[in-house]
């Protein structure tokens, strides 16, 4: 006899109400994202479409699974990350919205594929990442599903970084949209999103005093520069710490300290590493450390902070507030670690806030439209946004928000395709 596939897996239903209130204050945030399913529930683009969705389980998401649920697709969702899922949110979109959701605030490793596998187990027909965990999934484990898979989407710098991974080796089987990559998400979500959200983590977990403080952020991307600029605005004196070139200078242009990372380990009081890679702080950063030094993370996965190191160097550990475990070394000096070295803004806070995630989902829904609608030309690859998804989406934010702005003349349109006039 066969057994029954599980529906679901989520910490409480008797939690429902609560998260339902939450889902109901960020969509009222969401305008772009209420436009676009407005538009799905009349046209239903993705009627049938099963949609396999491995992102953080927030207030936010669950409007995003409603919109696609709108379109008519049938939505499974799982947690990109163990610490990240609301619970509250997680039971309502279960008890209230009928969508099918495997996700525990706090799951074990064991627990948190096992949520991957059971959305998978829904054959679907399009993915959606924000990390690339169940891309990763699909390619190792679940190989023989991927013939069935029309295209995805991945929301993070880190998941593009290893989808394009796969496809540099020859391995990627399905075509993937980089949403990451969109210019509405880059600026809005990474700079302004990250930027703010990272910093509440922080004040949350420990309810420091920034002003003053040396705040070392170890990676100047678009996350990075968000978290430098929220950090000085706070008041922080900024060291930035970057291994590319361009990014450096445009770092030191912006007013920040530049130096290795070991020379600011000796200088900084607050830690903050944003690069997408491994082994970011370690040993040798540990041991110049002042006593009482705070270390955060605010990049996708647990491995900037080399936490198997700072064990090894530890005598005694213990939680001092929640998201707070001290470690004291061997020779007396203490560190903290915040978040478990987990994605500091979602373990330690909400994550972006709604009119933000508002762009980035609006991207998501798009895309999946985009690849439902063109499966048959997508090359399985790593594929940009369209333009024009990323222009439509900008328009709708900015008609949100009341703005609006000039448009070019037939004459300065013909004027910018010419190369006749000059001088």
């Amino acid at each position: 006899m066969a057994t029954k596939r599980k529906q679901y897996d989520v910490a409480d239903l008797g939690l429902a109400g609560v998260g339902e209130s939450r889902i109901a204050w960020a969509d009222a945030q969401m305008p772009v994202l209420r436009q676009i399913r407005a538009r799905f529930e009349d046209e239903r683009p993705l009627e049938g479409v099963p949609v396999a969705c491995c992102l953080h389980v927030t207030a936010e998401t669950a409007n995003l699974a409603r919109t696609l649920a709108a379109g008519g697709a049938a939505v499974a969702l799982c947690a990109s990350n163990p610490l990240s899922t609301q619970d509250d949110v997680a039971a309502a979109l279960v008890d209230r919205h009928g969508t099918a959701v495997f996700a525990i605030q706090g799951e074990d490793a064991e627990t948190y594929y096992a949520h991957i596998d059971a959305v998978c187990d829904r054959h679907p027909r399009v993915t959606m990442d924000d990390g690339a965990d169940l891309i990763s999934v699909l390619h190792d484990t679940r190989s023989e599903q991927l013939g069935e898979i029309g295209g995805g989407t991945e929301n993070t710098t880190t998941g593009v970084i290893r989808v394009r991974a796969l496809e540099a080796q020859g391995k990627l089987a399905f075509p993937v949209l980089a949403v990451d990559d969109a210019a509405t998400k880059h600026l809005v979500d990474n700079r302004y999103g990250t930027g703010q959200s990272t910093l509440d983590g922080i004040l949350r977990a420990t309810n420091a005093l920034i002003a003053g403080r040396r705040v070392v952020v170890i990676g100047y991307g678009a996350c990075g520069q968000g978290v430098a600029e929220r950090a000085k605005g706070a008041g922080a004196r900024v060291i930035v710490c970057e291994v590319n070139p361009l990014l450096a200078l445009e770092a030191a242009l912006d007013g920040y300290d530049v130096m290795p990372a070991v020379e600011a380990a000796a200088a900084g009081d607050l830690f903050v590493t944003v690069t997408g890679n491994r082994d970011v702080l370690t040993k040798e950063h540990f041991d110049v450390m002042k006593d009482g030094a705070i270390l955060a993370n605010a990049g996708h996965f647990d491995v900037e902070i080399d936490k198997t190191s700072l064990d090894r160097l530890t005598k005694e550990r213990r939680p001092v507030r929640p998201h707070v475990e001290e470690h004291v070394l061997k020779d007396g000096r203490r560190l903290f670690l915040l978040a478990d070295g987990r994605v500091v803004n979602l373990a330690a806070a909400e994550g972006n806030p709604a009119s933000v995630m508002d762009i980035s989902f609006a991207n998501q829904a798009l895309a999946a439209e985009h690849i439902v609608l063109h499966v048959a030309e997508l090359e399985p690859r790593v594929h940009d946004v369209p333009p024009s998804v990323d222009e439509e989406i900008a328009r709708l934010k900015l008609e949100a928000l009341g703005l609006s702005i000039d448009e070019l003349t037939e004459a300065q349109r013909a004027y910018l395709n010419s190369w006749e006039l000059g001088t």
